[in-house]
């Protein structure tokens, strides 16, 4: 069996979508340091998790590894390893494709974290079959990645992966769900389904817990080039006169930037648990409203309450907060179907 050669993903032909700067900052992250670190002890924390970080790249090798060194790895009583700190390898549709039964397209494999790793680990999958696929490698929701390289066998070939639609990213501000808790692996939150789906890239800003409209943070978030912008951080305001004096203001910093792409807002899902709930979801649509009297013909509403219905509605949380994978793909159908509609695709 030929020997596994490594390269590391800032390299080319390999490109990482979702994280900031990818190609020189010494440490995988989703925005700046100053930002982040004068936004709230939260962020500051958690702007280094690799959540919505995307590597892309194409071969012909019947293996596939991972070396991987995190130097913060988080462990949840309520979230698998593998969601936290794992890394999942999906096989990419190539141009012209049009078998949806061709044999390995979507999800492959999970590469398998030891439960009682410290900083990093190693893995890999294998094929059957030698031939050119296309892959993305999902990074970790919930844990810190300072490198990561990507092993493939010494007598195969690298090329580059396939391209997103030419559309700029869809930018989603939010809450812990936002940056994935609880799935059981990163390409299940659901902004990974919605960029499957519609083949589309974006990037995620969800603080657990520190989501909270900062003036800093809207201030940045409003330099970013996007084509859409989701806020979805209801959860995240310490209580309804927070988010009220934050939720319009944030959508106006937006708007000053962004006059004419698609706003989003949406109120959390988990409708039955929480304190005030009816009081906050008010609020946002008070905004929704507002923008609308405003004059705003490309703001959009979602009622986070009609995510989690039907036969199943009880399997959708883990904790009665955080959605399982199938609450995630509920949520990914609903905020999908919108883009879908809203998006130049």
């Amino acid at each position: 069996m030929a020997e596994l050669k490594y390269i590391e993903a800032r390299n080319a032909p390999f490109d990482v979508y979702g994280l900031y700067n990818y190609r020189t900052e010494p440490q995988y992250k989703r925005m700046p340091d100053d930002v982040a670190k004068n936004t709230n002890g939260g962020v500051a924390g958690l702007y280094l998790n690799t959540a919505g970080g995307r590597v892309r790249f194409s071969t012909d090798s019947k293996r596939i590894a991972i070396r991987v060194s995190m130097p913060g790895i988080t462990r949840f009583y309520h979230m698998p390893l593998s969601g936290s700190a794992g890394l999942d390898l999906y096989i990419d549709r190539s141009e012209g494709e049009i078998d949806p039964a061709v044999e390995d397209l979507g999800y492959y494999r999970a590469f398998t974290t030891p439960y009682d790793m410290q900083d990093g680990y190693e893995a890999s999958v294998e094929f059957v079959t030698k031939k050119m696929r296309y892959f993305t490698i999902n990074m970790p929701s919930y844990s810190n990645v300072k490198d990561l390289f990507i092993g493939i066998d010494d007598d195969s070939t690298l090329s580059g992966g396939l391209s997103y639609l030419p559309i700029l990213p869809v930018v989603y501000y939010g809450s812990s769900i936002t940056q994935g808790a609880c799935s059981s692996r990163p390409g299940n939150i659901y902004q990974n389904i919605i960029a499957r789906r519609l083949n589309i890239d974006y990037i995620n800003l969800g603080f657990s817990g520190s989501a909270r409209a900062e003036k800093i943070i809207c201030d940045y978030m409003a330099t970013l080039s996007m084509s859409a912008f989701v806020s979805d951080y209801d959860h995240n305001a310490p209580d309804p006169d927070h988010l009220e004096k934050t939720h319009f203001e944030l959508y106006k910093t937006i708007r000053t930037k962004h006059p004419d792409i698609p706003y989003i807002m949406i109120t959390r899902p988990d409708y039955r648990n929480g304190d005030r709930t009816e009081q906050r979801r008010q609020i946002v649509i008070n905004s929704y409203e507002r923008a609308k009297e405003l004059g705003d013909k490309n703001v959009y509403f979602i009622d986070g309450k009609e995510f989690f219905v039907g036969k199943y509605a009880d399997m959708c949380t883990v904790d009665g907060c955080h959605p399982t994978d199938l609450g995630f793909s509920l949520m990914a159908d609903t905020i999908g179907d919108v883009l879908e509609k809203v998006l130049p695709l």
